[in-house]
């Protein structure tokens, strides 16, 4: 038995290293793309925060202002680092790419089952609504190589290290890795891809959330006469949250002269929730007849809007308090106990 799982963990590893001997330029090229762009993505996190802790500093005064500046630590130098890396890599230094991914890109290249098939085509919708189109094709075959390659050689390396375990004496360690440390492989591999479910899920939500802000500013502007396409960059440029973010992608397409159709049409798609869609369509329906008209509907919207907001709460509060019940009938019990064990020792010593 051992010596059949040795061999099918030294296959698995064979199988490893030999897709990375395959692995070819474009397939690098694709891995150093979606790299760049999560570090673009994490150094804009990185200045936001960064903003934040400047203008947390410069409401401090005094001694306080010594200790703020220690607890709150400068991100200059992992922005400069991030920045750094997206140079090598344009450069074409790939010492900063992940190489155990790789085997994964070159599965995808070589069989159509699995870069054109069901699993490929649901993580490119959901790359899609969070990445954009420009950016999903990479970032979907970033996470399928991560889904492909890192089971092969976590497996191979679970079976290896239990082996050889058991071989050296040690049977209860080496079968526990044998068992729950391959299941964990499985476990692992499956949040990833849950991850980005999850991502989707609680974007869709934070824009729900915000849109009846969105609606109320842009009626406001509006109304008060500003043609829709100042105020809907005016309000773009208000915040910093998801939807805010998605509406100041869609102002730049405008002033980049792509079609206002075109430009709303991909504001829905990176969206994908029905308060957008309406918004955006409503928009591009009324475009030639005038403030007037869209005043009133976004009016309308957005009474709409902060009516649902609040059923909302109303069933996220109910939701709250039936988690709560639990944890309130254990604490019930908890109490209950340490005032009946007293009571009832008191009894039985009479």
């Amino acid at each position: 038995m051992l010596v059949l799982t040795m061999s099918f963990a030294t296959a698995l590893m064979a199988a490893w290293l030999l897709l990375l001997g395959r692995v070819k330029k474009e397939d690098w090229v694709s891995a150093a793309y979606s790299k760049v762009f999560d570090n673009t993505a994490a150094i804009k996190k990185l200045i936001l925060k960064d903003k934040l802790r400047r203008e947390k500093l410069k409401r401090i005064q005094g001694p306080a202002a010594f200790g703020a500046q220690l607890f709150l630590r400068d991100l200059t130098k992992e922005i400069k680092k991030l920045e750094s890396a997206n140079e090598c890599l344009k450069n074409g230094n790939i010492k900063g790419l992940n190489t155990f991914m790789m085997p994964g890109y070159v599965l995808q290249r070589e069989i159509d089952a699995i870069g054109k098939g069901g699993l490929h085509k649901r993580i490119i919708m959901k790359s899609n609504e969070l990445y954009g189109k420009k950016h999903a094709v990479n970032k979907t075959r970033q996470l399928l190589a991560k889904l492909l390659s890192y089971p092969i050689i976590g497996i191979a390396s679970m079976l290896t290290a239990g082996v050889l375990l058991i071989g050296a004496g040690s049977t209860t360690a080496g079968t526990a890795i044998l068992g729950i440390g391959t299941v964990l492989i499985f476990v692992l591999s499956y949040a990833m891809y849950d991850e980005l479910s999850d991502k989707v899920k609680k974007r869709r939500n934070a824009i729900c959330k915000q849109f009846p802000g969105v609606v109320s500013k842009l009626a406001l502007l509006v109304t008060s006469g500003m043609i829709m396409d100042r105020a809907w960059k005016e309000t773009s440029y208000s915040q910093e949250s998801e939807i805010y973010m998605e509406m100041r992608k869609t102002a730049e397409e405008l002033d980049n002269l792509v079609c206002p159709e075109v430009a709303y049409s991909n504001f829905i798609n990176r969206c994908n929730t029905k308060e957008t869609a309406r918004l955006a369509s409503a928009i591009m329906q009324n475009l030639s007849k005038g403030n007037a008209e869209i005043g009133r509907l976004l009016k309308n919207m957005a009474r709409e809007a902060w009516l649902e907001r609040r059923r909302t709460a109303k069933k996220d509060a109910e939701k709250a308090n039936s988690k709560l019940m639990i944890p309130t009938m254990l604490l019930l019990l908890t109490i209950l106990v340490i005032l009946m064990v007293p009571i009832a020792m008191n009894f039985s010593g009479i």
